[in-house]
């Protein structure tokens, strides 16, 4: 029995590796790592952190004890910090040396360990941290990816335990696959960045920070949306893993508007000028045309459809239009008839929400930031007008993780 059941276990981790290598963006392939990595050694928290510099940087956070004291559909705060890379801490040890630790209780560390354990976050979220096992996702080359940390193991009735010999080795099992899966993951980021960095050269005001927010907020809003609307797990996942990829999309045809009409900011566009700066819209669908992938269509949605209006106003451009009408040649954007309502892709919904409350909440060239609060406002008085009034919902109801992203990734590193 005990065999079969083992058994299981290892189809199940095949099964998931195999979802694993179908994922594309970075941060949603770690947040996945976390979650299967508990699920399989049934433990109640964890965390995943990454390198960036001499310095470590959570990533994901997960606490199922505290998750079951929030409302259904809620989650727990977003969370961002990072600390140095060196052995005081138990990550940053593990960090430096490549080498995992097995900790059965972080409040009985010996004192001749150079590493501790900070007991602060416990004390102010009414928790205790047990069992911890940290293992480096490392490649071959000893290049580090990342630091995936387990907490607390709980045994059949749901009491905290050491992680055992069988908890090591699935653990260790697993990050290997996860390391492949993070390779692959990470060319498709590195691509991802070269093509944004093109279109920022073009126009300052597309920048890599606000393309992340953007694409962060539209992966969080459709989280909820699918909560609200009972879409199951794996439609859920295979939707988000396009989503935070393709946002970063949404305006990456300004590539193709002359750097006169781009980066003008004074006087106002003339009408001509104006139906050309609309053409970006049609020159980011025709670079993902035709179609070979999920990405690729949904890249085509968003970046085709993220101005159309939910009400099919004359505003919302450029409408039931096909990619062969437009001719990068002229630039104009033939008049056509209003898309309206569900017509307009899900996608480009969500992206249309998350691209203008960011463009009004931070500074460009031509305007001061708008406050959070005020462009929150805007945003909720346009639902039924401008914007899906669904997907309004859903952005309105995470509004504490949607302000969390926008401090997380300022628009200057520096700040």
């Amino acid at each position: 029995m005990e065999n079969n059941g083992r058994q299981d276990k290892l189809q199940q981790i095949i099964e998931v590796e195999r979802q694993l290598g179908e994922i594309q963006d970075v941060d949603v392939l770690l947040e996945r790592i976390l979650t299967e990595t508990r699920k399989m050694v049934n433990a109640d928290a964890g965390s995943i952190y990454v390198p960036e510099g001499n310095k470590l940087r959570i990533k994901y956070g997960q606490n199922d004890t505290h998750l079951r004291e929030l409302a259904p559909g809620v989650k727990l705060p977003y969370t961002y910090f990072s600390f140095p890379i060196n052995k005081s801490s138990i990550c940053g040890y593990v960090a430096e040396t490549l080498q995992p630790l097995n900790i059965a209780d972080v409040y009985q560390i010996p004192e001749d360990k150079p590493y501790k354990f900070n007991k602060n976050t416990d004390l102010t979220t009414d928790y205790r941290t047990k069992s911890m096992y940290t293992i480096p996702l490392k490649m071959a080359s000893g290049a580090l990816l990342g630091v995936l940390q387990i907490i607390n193991a709980k045994d059949d009735n749901g009491n905290y335990i050491a992680f055992g010999e069988e908890a090591e080795l699935l653990i260790g099992h697993f990050a290997t696959s996860a390391v492949q899966a993070l390779q692959h993951a990470y060319l498709t980021s590195n691509m991802v960045k070269r093509m944004l960095r093109m279109a920022e050269f073009r126009d300052p005001k597309e920048t890599y920070p606000h393309v992340e927010r953007v694409s962060s907020y539209a992966m969080e809003i459709y989280d909820r949306w699918a909560f609200n609307h009972n879409v199951s797990f794996a439609e859920m996942h295979r939707y988000r893993d396009a989503l935070k990829i393709a946002a970063k999309f949404h305006d990456v045809g300004k590539v193709g508007i002359s750097d006169v009409i781009l980066k003008k900011t004074f006087p106002r566009f003339t009408e001509e000028e104006r139906n050309i700066m609309k053409g970006h819209t049609c020159i980011g669908g025709q670079l993902f045309d035709p179609p070979e992938s999920f990405l690729d269509e949904m890249s085509i949605e968003i970046a085709l459809h993220h101005h159309d209006r939910w009400d099919g106003g004359e505003a919302g451009y450029p409408g039931k239009i096909e990619l062969s009408q437009f001719s990068i040649k002229t630039g104009i954007v033939p008049k056509c008839e209003t898309l309206k309502g569900k017509e307009i892709p899900l996608s480009a919904r969500i992206v249309a929400v998350a691209d203008v409350f960011d463009a009004l909440s931070h500074k460009r060239c031509y305007k001061e930031a708008w406050t959070i609060e005020d462009a929150f406002s805007e945003i909720q008085n346009n639902a039924g007008t401008q914007f899906d009034p669904e997907v309004v919902l859903a952005f309105m109801q995470i509004k504490d993780r949607i302000c969390s992203i926008s401090m997380a990734i300022p628009d200057d590193p520096e700040e």
